[in-house]
């Protein structure tokens, strides 16, 4: 049966324009790029099937095809309702690679995309928020044992899986790719502080210099969203229920506020949580007329829009991925993407170079759980520091960046307790 027979797509006629998306993240991911060419040696996942569960756009796109190139059958779904986009799809699907996805699936479509990836019987898989690792603890219990282990993308991800783990119920070993250096240094950073505002910018098209921005959260997303805010020319209010983030932010030159409070002055508000109900009925009851509201975190529970659609005389979607809620009174509230997550529901998510990073991480971390997993415990592991040290020599490399290195003096000197 041929990929195409297998998959649930939308119009594999798309193909050309996705395999066009491929090739120009492609040109822009010489980590990936030189990847591939490592497995198309080593073929280290030969005779294997993996499962892919990832916003489906085109850097994910290469990832899965990297993957493919180390000897894989791969299938792949989207990890977000909005964010697949089918053109890419197309592509991968004419490149061998089984996909189940299309771009507005209904909630009953997703998880059917996402038990069907698993009806593919992988013996591994990459993760995003969990989902799939959360189906083969619950209603996939029996194949569990047929995964060797996997990696997840996501801070939402490895909560959940932690949790797993505390409980004493986690199955297979995962690598916590979310947590490597070359990860969220630079992927939650600056990856989610440009794809942000690309989202925000693009759907509104409104001026963010001069208004009022309310990250709600200052983590590593949070803070890349606060500073990119910055340096577009917004006033940046910051909220959190970690007192040293909270701290960090004040030091950083941002004013920080509870919600409540921030609900009253903001313009523009993005959370990045993680978390559910960051903003809720109460918040919208004291916001500003025209007040913008989107999320960056992974699911579309941070902005509780049960609450906004309660209060409201009308909801209409007034421009593509903006929904305007009439509340009495007049006043209005405009929630981009469904609250879905904004830089990928509505626009292109992070920029190719900050992926070649993460993805060449996650490539690199499921090798190394597969050829590893008789000899590690099915526990949430760190990526091992080599291979973050081996992905930034990578990235210097591909930018012409040399450092110094130290001396066999110097070694000795920093690994001794002595004084000399």
């Amino acid at each position: 049966m041929s990929t195409l027979q297998q998959s649930m797509i939308k119009d594999i006629t798309l193909a050309p324009e996705g395999k066009l998306k491929l090739d120009w993240v492609k040109a822009h991911m010489p980590l990936l790029q030189t990847i591939e060419e490592q497995f198309k040696k080593e073929q280290p996942f030969k005779g294997m099937r993996i499962a892919i569960c990832l916003h489906l756009e085109a850097k994910t796109g290469y990832l899965a095809q990297v993957v493919q190139a180390g000897g894989a059958e791969v299938a792949v779904c989207g990890s977000n309702p909005l964010s697949t986009q089918d053109d890419v799809v197309a592509a991968l699907v004419e490149s061998g690679i089984t996909a189940y996805a299309w771009n507005n699936v209904t909630e009953r479509e997703y998880h059917m995309h996402l038990n069907q990836t698993l009806d593919f019987r992988p013996n591994a898989l990459i993760d995003d928020g969990g989902d799939l690792v959360g189906l083969l603890h619950s209603q996939r219990q029996h194949q569990a044992s047929d995964i060797l282990g996997g990696c997840e993308e996501t801070t939402t991800g490895i909560i959940r899986l932690k949790a797993l783990e505390n409980e004493g119920k986690l199955r297979f070993p995962m690598m916590a790719v979310n947590d490597a250096y070359c990860k969220y240094l630079f992927d939650n950073r600056y990856g989610t502080g440009q794809s942000v505002w690309d989202g925000i910018n693009r759907t509104t098209n409104l001026v963010a210099a001069g208004k009022t921005v309310v990250v709600a959260g200052y983590g590593w997303c949070g803070k890349g969203v606060a500073m990119r805010a910055k340096g577009l020319g917004a006033q940046v209010v910051v909220t959190e229920i970690d007192p040293i983030r909270a701290i960090e932010a004040y030091m950083d030159g941002f004013t920080v506020l509870p919600m409540l409070e921030a609900a009253k002055v903001g313009d523009i508000f993005v959370t990045v949580t993680g978390n559910r109900d960051v903003i809720t009925g109460e918040h919208v009851d004291v916001m500003k007329d025209g007040a913008i509201l989107c999320n960056a975190g992974h699911f579309d529970i941070e902005i509780n829009k049960e609450h906004m659609a309660e209060r409201s005389e009308q909801i209409r979607e007034v421009r593509k991925n903006i929904t305007e809620y009439s509340l009495p009174g007049g006043r209005r509230v405009y929630l981009l993407a469904e609250g879905r997550l904004v830089n990928l529901a509505a626009g292109d998510g992070h920029p190719a170079e900050v992926m070649d990073m993460t993805f060449a991480l996650q490539a690199l971390s499921l090798k190394y759980v597969v050829q590893h997993a008789a000899a590690i415990e099915p526990k949430v592991h760190a990526v091992p520091a080599e291979l973050d040290r081996y992905v930034a020599d990578l990235r210097l490399s591909s930018l012409g960046i040399q450092i110094d290195r130290l001396s066999t003096e110097q070694e000795e000197y920093l690994s001794s307790w002595a004084e000399s």
